[in-house]
Order: C-alpha cells, then sequence, then structure tokens
C-alpha cells in the first residue's frame, strides 16, 4: 500500500524520523528556557540581596549565647536521662509481679498480676491528681499545697524549674517511685485478701500515706521542704539523708505491709494448733528468679536515676555501688541460709540480692565500694533472721515484703550514720549523722504503720478485708477473678499445699516459705 501513495517510502521515512524528533525536542527545549529562567531570576536575586546579606552577617557566637547553648542541650540530656530511668524503674513492676507470683501458689497468680497491675494503674492517676502536690508543693510544714493535677507547663511548675520537659519527666520519675511503694504490700498480704479491699488500700497509699512521708524528706528536691531534709532542724550541720529511698519508698511500703499482715491474719494452714510453722512453698522458683533479675536490673534506673543529671558521673559511680550490695547480699543469705537449714536455700539467695539493694539505696551516692558491700552482707544476713523471727511470731509474710523492704531499708538508712562518706561514726563524722538516721527512721515507721494499721482496720469493719475461707482454699483466681493462670488440672492443692501434689520434703524448703519480696 505504501507504494500506492504520491510520495515514495524513502520520503514518507524521513518525514515521520523528523515528526518524532519534534516531538522529542519540544519538551527539551521548554525544560532549557525555564532552566534558563531559573538561573537568570536567581542571578538577579543574588545580585539584588547581596548588599543585604552583607549587612545581616551573623555576628561571632560569644561566650554568653554558646554557655545558653550548652545549658539547653544539658537540660534535654538529664531529662532524657530521667526518663529512661523512669522506665527501667517502671519495668520493676515487672519483677514484683513474678516474684510475688513465683512465691506464692499457682491457685492465686492471676490475683497477683492483678494487683500489681492496678497498683500502678490507680497509683500513676492518683499519684498525679493529689500525691504530686502533697509531695513536692510548696509546703505548710506539714505537706504541699499546691501543684494538685499537676501541669509541667503551668506557670507555678515553671517557676520551680523552666524547663517545662524536665518538669514531665520528673513527674513520671517520681509516679514510678510512688507506684514501687505500693506494691510492696501485696505480697504481704497475698493469697487470702479481697481484691477490693487491696483496691481501697492501694488508692489511699498512693494518695497520702507515701507523699506526706515523702515531703518530709524529699520535698525540697522540687517546690517544698520537708523538716526531716532542713539542715540543722534536728541535729546542728546535720539533715536525714535517703538518697533513693531506703526507707522513703521501701521501708514506708515495709511498714504498711507489716500493719496489713497483721490485721489480716495468717493464710489457713500456716500455722498448726499447737503453735507449728506449716510450710507453704511457692510454686515456681524459676519465675520468682526472673523476677529478682528483673528488679536488679530496674534499680540501675531507681538508684543512678534519682541523679536525674548525667553531669558529673555519679550516676555511673551509683551504679557500681548499687551492684556490689546486690551482688553480697545474695551470698551472705546463701551462706547463712546454708548453715541454718543445711542446705544452699535459692529462695534465701534470691531474696538477699533484694536486700543488699534495698539496703544500698538509701547511701549509694556516698557510700564508698567497700562499705557498699558491707551494707549488702548485713542485709542478707538480716532478711534470713527476719523471716525465721516474723514467722515465729506468727505474722505470715508470704513473700518476706517485711524483711526485704522494712527491716532492710531501715538497716541501710542507719548504716550512712555508721561509714557513709565523711558522715558516719567509723569516716570521722561523729553521731551526729547516726542520731539524725535513727530519728528518720522511726518517723518512718511510725507514720507508715500508724496511718496503714488505722486503714486496714476501716477496712476490715466496713467493707472487709479478707475473703472467706471457703474461697481462700479455691484460691483467689477462680472466686475472685473466674480465671485460673494456668489449666485447671495444674491447679491442685494436695500434699504440703504443692501444685500437683509434691509434698515440701526438705529442712530448707521451710525457708522458702517466707521469702520473696
Amino acid at each position: 500500500m505504501l507504494s500506492s501513495l504520491s510520495l515514495n517510502p524513502k520520503l514518507w521515512c524521513m518525514l515521520c524520523a523528523l515528526a518524532v524528533a519534534m516531538v522529542v525536542a519540544g519538551p527539551l527545549r521548554a525544560q532549557d528556557g525555564k532552566a534558563e529562567e531559573a538561573a537568570a531570576g536567581e542571578a538577579a536575586a543574588v545580585g539584588e540581596e547581596a548588599p543585604e546579606a552583607e549587612e545581616e552577617e551573623e555576628a561571632p557566637p560569644t561566650i554568653e549565647s554558646l554557655s545558653a547553648d550548652l545549658a539547653a542541650f544539658q537540660g534535654d540530656v538529664d531529662t532524657l536521662w530521667t526518663c529512661l530511668a523512669a522506665f527501667l524503674v517502671f519495668f520493676m513492676q515487672a519483677g514484683f509481679a513474678l516474684v510475688e507470683c513465683g512465691f506464692t501458689r499457682a491457685k492465686n497468680a492471676c490475683n497477683i498480676i492483678m494487683k500489681n497491675l492496678m497498683d500502678f494503674s490507680v497509683g500513676s492517676l492518683v499519684f498525679w491528681l493529689v500525691g504530686f502536690g502533697l509531695m513536692f508543693g510548696a509546703t505548710n510544714g506539714f505537706c504541699g499545697t499546691n501543684m494538685f493535677v499537676f501541669n509541667g507547663a503551668s506557670e507555678v511548675a515553671l517557676e520551680t524549674n523552666s524547663n517545662e520537659g524536665f518538669n514531665w519527666a520528673f513527674l513520671i520519675f517520681q509516679t514510678v517511685f510512688a507506684a514501687t511503694a505500693a506494691t510492696i504490700v501485696s505480697g504481704a498480704m497475698a493469697e487470702r485478701t479481697k481484691f477490693v479491699a487491696y483496691l481501697c488500700y492501694s488508692f489511699l497509699i498512693t494518695l497520702f500515706v507515701y507523699p506526706i512521708f515523702g515531703s518530709w524528706c524529699w520535698g525540697g528536691l522540687y517546690a517544698g521542704g520537708g523538716w526531716l531534709e532542713t539542715e540543722g532542724f534536728l541535729v546542728e550541720g546535720k539533715n536525714f539523708l535517703d538518697f533513693a529511698g531506703s526507707t522513703v519508698v521501701h521501708s514506708v511500703g515495709g511498714w504498711a505491709a507489716l500493719a496489713g499482715a497483721i490485721v489480716i491474719g495468717p493464710r489457713i494452714g500456716k500455722y498448726t494448733a499447737d503453735g507449728k510453722i506449716k510450710p507453704i512453698p511457692g510454686h515456681n522458683i524459676p519465675l520468682a528468679a526472673l523476677g529478682v533479675f528483673i528488679l536488679w536490673l530496674g534499680w540501675f534506673g531507681f538508684n543512678p536515676g534519682s541523679t536525674t543529671a548525667v553531669g558529673g558521673g555519679s550516676f555511673a559511680y551509683i551504679a557500681v555501688t548499687t551492684n556490689l550490695s546486690a551482688a553480697a547480699g545474695a551470698i551472705s543469705a546463701l551462706a547463712v541460709s546454708w548453715i541454718m537449714f543445711k542446705k544452699p536455700d535459692t529462695s534465701f539467695a534470691l531474696n538477699g540480692a533484694l536486700a543488699g539493694l534495698v539496703g544500698i539505696t538509701a547511701g549509694c551516692d556516698i557510700m564508698s565500694p567497700m562499705f557498699a558491700a558491707i551494707t549488702g552482707l548485713v542485709a542478707g544476713v538480716l532478711v534470713v533472721f527476719s523471716c525465721v523471727f516474723f514467722d515465729k511470731i506468727k505474722i505470715d509474710d508470704p513473700v518476706g515484703a517485711v524483711s526485704v523492704h522494712g527491716v532492710c531499708g531501715a538497716w541501710g538508712t542507719l548504716a550512712i550514720g555508721l561509714w557513709a562518706g565523711d558522715v558516719g561514726i567509723l569516716t570521722g563524722g561523729g553521731a551526729g549523722q547516726l542520731i539524725v538516721q535513727a530519728i528518720g527512721v522511726a518517723a518512718g515507721f511510725g507514720w507508715a504503720f500508724g496511718t496503714s494499721l488505722i486503714i486496714f482496720l476501716l477496712i476490715k469493719f466496713t467493707i472487709g478485708l479478707r475473703v472467706p475461707a471457703e474461697e481462700e482454699i479455691k484460691g483467689l483466681d477462680i472466686t475472685e477473678h473466674g480465671m485460673y493462670a494456668y489449666p485447671p488440672h495444674l491447679v491442685s492443692e494436695s500434699l504440703g499445699g504443692t501444685p500437683g501434689g509434691s509434698p515440701a520434703t526438705s529442712t530448707a524448703s521451710s525457708g522458702a516459705v517466707t521469702q520473696g519480696a
């Protein structure tokens, strides 16, 4: 067909090639034109603005401007560190839950998890709404009076600290501390407490029990100023020292746990009619061990994080003293339990590590590594004898919360007056610091135990504190929550109260009855 057209084939091919070339070349020319226009425009702009740019040339940085930039950067770093430490302390909630689950019976595992979950959930809201203000607001001499429903961007908060980011970081860091104090009580009252009654107490401890005592010792960290932290108020030139909360957090929680254990009474079958102690071992030691390792990790946020600052490197030093005390506590508790029970008791060794961590918490910033290790060694010994003592006087503490947190927290606080820094008796500081530390420990016991005793008695005689006997025997998982943590055939109560009908046969296992944090 092509040959029949008026133009020969070669001419047709040439015309087609020309058309294709024009189609391709058109957009390219347009782009080149735009590029030339843009280049011309830029050249014109440069030519017009060049003199102005020369006139507005930036001034060289000064020492003042560099210092301001450095301070802002340091504030951001401190905020980041405080948040990261808070996240580590939050992870301790998982550790507490696992330790308590492992050292109690399988039929109550869900109940333990629920209590630890609600401690943090209820505590977070209550502490933000009221507790923070009572603890860190401007004080009236007894507690804080403002900063309720805390807002880190508010005028009153910015007057205290102009770094809004750090204000929020400080809130979350102190929130996780308050939750720690509340969750300590859970273990001491495990396996026989009404869930609704425990919720009431958890609400009240984070509402005012913990915050008010905290304001006496730590209010000055923000807008307040408590009588125990005031230098010279008790002894000239001295003030109460508790860097990260051996007393403020742990002893307060431990003494509250003691009040709860006394009011609620022992578990069914714990003590026989003739006064003998019947072992009720926990159902899962590996689970408890995992919880202890998580708590050990979390303590690297708890103690070093209390610097709320990276500058100076003290957080690294505190991590070292914390670790040495924990290790020494585990070893000494193991040795003492081995001597007493003729076997190296796993549960006591785990508790010894926690005892060492609690003991060093007060003086971790000023205690030498050697004395930190000694503090942990003594704490490990104390926790063994304390657990045995409370068992003998028939105070049933299934996981040893009173011994680990109350007793060893008091010990660590007093140890500052013995050999911490240059303030201890053995380090040339005289007896003044020990006197102040003893007064602080006594004040913590009086406040926490007294107020908690009243709270538990009020709960007992109103809504009721303890579940009925038949529910306790069946287990709180099924009676309180309508579920089991494990398949039902694994949750049984037979010989010795252990799952699967395995009796507790060793002498050392009697120590395991009151182990855990």
